[in-house]
């Protein structure tokens, strides 16, 4: 990795002071003939007549909502800034949740304003302009584009985003002086937060955070398309992991998250999470993402992974898998307990249904399998009144799915979990089972099994659809499914 010029001194210094030390000569190495021959000698690369995005409509009546929601108000959303990882390393950049919900937008630095107008807000997007070759900044800064890419100009920008769009380094110093209302998102830009220090409350903030988290609640046909896109890529990424299974017993979880991984880098952004490829009794264990255990012929392996599309939406699909192809006779019996439970919760997933009932059903049967097997005393009412399925089944049956894998987390009680489902809400339905290795409470042939399927499911007008139904449920059809890809 090549390493980029730096000043003598190593104190760090804002852009306008690392200019003019560019300009005065200051870089090591830089002669005065280098950095005159640098300025010139370039074509025109600027970009015409472009097309606006595919959802700048969308993004144009969210804006409209969050207007008409907050009249008279100045409204600030950053995308975030780089975080480093290491050194001088930084990161894979992504935009925050709420500024690409609102803008399409990727870039980092940016940031959304609505000023307060008679008639609503008018909306800018503030953004970095093409780097400066008359100072050097091309070439001689960090995030110069010599160094990390060309970027839109800010009239490029415009026709793209269809809007305004300014230099971002101007914006500080502008809210600075702004008077009247604000309301901010926070936690992405600490220069903007420090720019409105003195305007902004944690009180009023956080209801701008609840808002644009709720209004994610309900899907428009743009989301569902990028979220069927993500279901249909995250499929073909599992398809992938059972046809080099072998591979990976010859070395760890890492070859089938590796695996998944380039499914999603080529078919999208990104991992919508970090996959979680837990084989044996790592399946036991809700959030593992180590990935650094061995792969076994007669364990399962529970894979949970999604691919986060282009514009940021991902899936979020589970399938428990035998690594031989068979389930033995136990594996079955808790596989096909799971599958019961999680389709009696798909089912009670209809608009006008309350958001628990799906949990509520789910539960249900997972508690009946549990009392049948005699690991719990029942009656049935009784361990789901104190909850005592809990100590197997841990966590709840489901959450709401969009360009957050947790979408609408910000979101009200009474809006989420004590609401009503409605058509355009997409919510995971996954159930499950886990039977920790060191559990004494359970037969030792249990210990070490964990079992969860998960699907993204989506309320319509007359019911739901299974987005990830592309990939098998079914025990035996998971098996079929598996034979036909290894051939």
């Amino acid at each position: 990795m090549a390493e980029e010029l730096t000043p003598e001194t190593p104190e760090e210094t804002t852009e306008e002071q690392a200019i003019k030390q560019r300009k005065n000569g200051l870089y090591p190495g830089v002669s005065d003939e280098l950095a005159e021959n640098m300025k010139s000698g370039w074509a025109d690369t600027e970009l015409h007549d472009l097309a606006p995005i595919a959802q700048a409509e969308k993004t144009a009546a969210r804006r409209a909502a969050l207007s008409a929601r907050f009249p008279g108000e100045r409204l600030v959303i950053p995308a975030g800034k780089l975080k480093t990882r290491s050194n001088d390393t930084e990161y894979g950049f992504r935009a925050s949740t709420e500024y690409a919900y609102l803008t399409g937008d990727q870039t980092q630095d940016g940031v959304l304003v609505l000023e307060p107008v008679k008639s609503g807000h008018e909306a800018t997007i503030y953004l970095l302009p093409r780097s400066d070759r008359e100072n050097g900044e091309f070439w001689l800064d960090g995030q110069g584009e010599l160094w990390v890419g060309r970027r839109h100009s800010l009239t490029e920008a415009e026709q793209l985003l269809g809007v305004p769009a300014k230099d971002v380094r101007e914006l500080a110093a502008a809210l600075k002086e702004a008077t009247g209302p604000v309301r901010a998102v926070r936690g992405h830009d600490a220069g903007i937060e420090a720019a409105l220090t003195d305007k902004v409350t944690a009180e009023r903030d956080e209801e701008l955070r609840v808002y644009l988290s709720e209004a994610r609640l309900i899907k428009d046909d743009f989301e569902i398309a990028e979220l069927r896109k993500a279901c249909d890529a995250t499929a073909r990424g599992f398809e992938d992991v059972v046809k080099v299974l072998d591979k990976a017993e010859a070395t760890s979880e890492r070859y089938i998250e590796g695996t998944f991984f380039l499914r999603a880098r080529v078919e999208g952004n990104d991992i919508g999470y970090g996959s979680i490829c837990a084989a044996g009794p790592h399946a036991t264990t809700l959030h593992w993402v180590r990935n650094d255990g061995d792969v076994r012929s007669g364990d399962l392996l529970l894979l949970d992974a999604g691919v986060e599309t282009t514009e940021l939406y991902t899936a979020d699909i589970t399938r428990t898998l035998p690594i031989n192809g068979r389930y033995t006779e136990l594996q079955r019996k808790i596989y096909d307990a799971v599958y019961e439970a999680q389709e009696a919760g798909i089912a009670a997933v209809k608009p006008g249904a309350a958001y628990r009932d799906f949990h509520d059903a789910a539960q249900r049967v997972l508690t009946e399998k549990l009392v049948e097997w005699g690991l719990v005393e029942g009656p049935v009412e009784r361990v789901l009144e104190l909850g005592l399925q809990r100590r197997w089944t841990l966590h709840g049956t489901g959450h709401m799915l969009g360009m957050d894998v947790h979408d609408c987390a910000a979101a009200r009680t009474e809006a989420y979990v004590d609401t009503t489902l409605a058509p355009g809400m997409c919510l995971t339905v996954e159930p499950g089972l886990y039977f920790q290795a060191d559990d004494l409470t359970v037969p030792e042939e249990y210990r070490g099994i964990g079992v969860r399927i998960e699907d993204d499911i989506l309320v319509t007008e007359d019911g739901n659809v299974n987005l990830s139904d592309a990939l098998p449920r079914r025990s035996d059809e998971v098996e079929a499914w598996m034979a036909g890809l290894k051939g």
